[in-house]
């Protein structure tokens, strides 16, 4: 037997990459930097751990209100308290570690374009005709003389005939063939090699997503409080929210166990919201929006309302209540007569009411009734009616043609705190009128405030295409192999090669089928190399 030659290196056939150039310039030299594979595993461990420093402690992304030092120093002690001072509270959109993830997407893409463009200059231009030396110096080789007759007629129709049957059988193999005389090439799953490019692309697509979510439009998170019948815009959006009704259950003390059971807590079973989400069609933004329902349903916890790619979800809740609206009356203080009965919402209320004979129109209104370092009056909140009070004109008879003014406070505890008989006396309708309520089931009160999250990510969908794209890569690269086969006759030689880029065992066993087809001994080609006059 023959001395073995070298195998050929095959993984590009030869062709030339532009990172292994002899001579380079520094575009030469930045190119062969980030075309390292040991660069590109370096990037990895950085990415990796940069994700992981931080995941140590909660982002600041995370808190509805972003929370300083204090918070940081208070919960984790002095680490925490350097955490914070080193940025790395907000790592993920910290220059640094976009830095570092902008520079893996690099060395993906130009490790990739490094090796994919010889990769598909060497796959392009496959050739049946390779020469001996060529098939010798592949990895599985064969080597035999035909004992076919001498007459070179004879011997070109046998050399002829042996070329068919090798085509046939490569075919029976599922090998796509072609041919150039009595020199016959099979190959199959070529698309194999392009596996692990197509992983680089999904990665590439996930990086780009991960940098895009920082820049604002592509992702939404907002926390939105909604009382109990109130409607209130999702910033950021055209989408309104109402919470129609919230609803909590606890448990009871001889449900809960151990430490729960001795302190006597109490702990919420379930908490749900009723919510409508409207959508904007006019005037957003303002009082008076023009709003369309889009949806409703139950908001609970890890179970949103969801519409046209917005989840809202619950995140949690507050007991506050709060006065709605009253039903009341208009009461004449001598008679006891009481004139009509109309409602004061405590949220948008009407400017106009009527009670019998008399007029009222509201002259303003305060949400959170207080009063100024000058004595007048303010409101602490323009949207909480914690301590609503109205100031209402009232005409009819026996009062003057402009009105007399009345302050009215809904809370008995306001009216004592900000002495509104004696306001009302001053003014002159303290002794004509009171305005009341009949008791307590005219009085709608809204004891809960919700707490919603919205979010919205339009980046979702691409993040799935970039996984799945990268899924398919892997799987490309890991079930299917590239196997090439070929066989040449000159004369009554038959030489064969076979190349793949695994699983050498399995490309083994179909050149050792090849061989048993065309009537040679197949045991050569299972053992390894067999050479001219050697077939063992």
């Amino acid at each position: 037997m023959n001395e073995t030659p070298k195998p050929l290196d095959m993984r590009y056939d030869g062709a030339p990459r532009r990172s292994q150039k002899a001579d380079k310039d520094w575009l030469d030299h930045v190119w062969s930097f980030f075309s390292s594979v040991r660069v590109g595993m370096w990037l990895i461990v950085l990415t990796l751990l940069g994700a992981a420093i931080g995941s140590v402690y909660p982002q600041e992304e995370a808190f509805l209100t972003p929370p300083g030092v204090d918070y940081y120093t208070e919960r984790y002690g002095w680490t925490g308290k350097w955490y914070y001072l080193l940025g790395l509270s907000h790592t993920y959109s910290s220059w640094w570690f976009q830095v570092i993830v902008i520079m893996l997407g690099a060395s993906i893409v130009i490790a990739s374009l490094d090796r994919a463009i010889p990769l598909y200059k060497a796959l392009k231009k496959q050739k049946p005709d390779r020469t001996v030396e060529f098939l010798r110096r592949q990895q599985v080789s064969y080597e035999t003389d035909l004992a076919i007759p001498t007459d070179a007629g004879a011997q070109s129709a046998e050399a002829s005939r042996l070329a068919d049957e090798a085509e046939k059988a490569l075919r029976k193999l599922r090998f796509r063939t072609s041919r150039v005389g009595n020199a016959v090439m099979g190959e199959k799953y070529r698309w194999s090699r392009w596996g692990p490019y197509v992983n680089h692309l999904g990665l590439i697509i996930f990086l780009l997503i991960v940098l895009v979510r920082t820049l604002p439009g592509f992702t939404l998170e907002e926390y939105v409080d909604v009382l109990e019948g109130d409607t209130v815009r999702i910033a950021g959006t055209n989408f309104y929210v109402k919470n129609e009704r919230f609803t909590v259950e606890f448990y009871e003390n001889e449900e809960l166990r151990g430490q729960f059971q001795e302190e006597e807590r109490v702990v919420p079973k379930l908490f749900k919201t009723e919510a409508v989400l409207y959508e904007c069609t006019d005037r957003c933004g303002t009082s008076d929006p023009v709003l369309v329902e889009a949806t409703r349903g139950d908001i609970l916890v890890n179970h949103p309302l969801e519409y046209r790619g917005l989840s809202i979800y619950q995140f949690g809740y507050e007991a506050t209540p709060q006065i709605r609206s009253v039903d009341v009356s208009l009461i004449d203080k001598k008679t006891g007569e009481a004139f009509g009965k109309f409602t004061l919402k405590t949220v948008n209320p009407d400017l106009a009411y009527e009670a019998g004979p008399y007029k009222l129109r509201l002259h303003n209104y305060y949400p959170e009734f207080s009063l100024d370092a000058n004595g007048e009056p303010t409101t602490v909140s323009a949207e909480r009616p914690n301590a609503p009070a109205y100031i209402f004109m009232i005409t009819g008879p026996g009062l003057p043609e402009a009105g007399a003014s009345y302050l009215y406070f809904p809370r008995e505890i306001d009216k004592e705190r900000f002495r509104q008989d004696d306001i009302n006396a001053a003014v002159g309708t303290g002794d004509m009128f009171d305005i009341r309520a009949g008791g307590m089931e005219d009085v709608e009160i809204s004891t809960y405030t919700s707490t919603l999250t919205a979010r919205k990510d339009l980046t979702v969908p691409y993040l799935l295409l970039g996984g799945a794209i990268c899924m398919l890569g892997l799987v490309m690269g890991f079930y299917w192999q590239h196997r090439r086969i070929w066989v040449r006759i000159d004369g009554n030689r038959l030489t064969l090669g076979a190349h793949t880029n695994k699983n050498w065992h399995g490309m083994k066993q179909e050149t050792a089928k090849l061989l048993a087809a065309l009537g040679l001994d197949a045991s050569a080609a299972l053992s390894g190399k067999s050479k001219a006059g050697d077939p063992s």
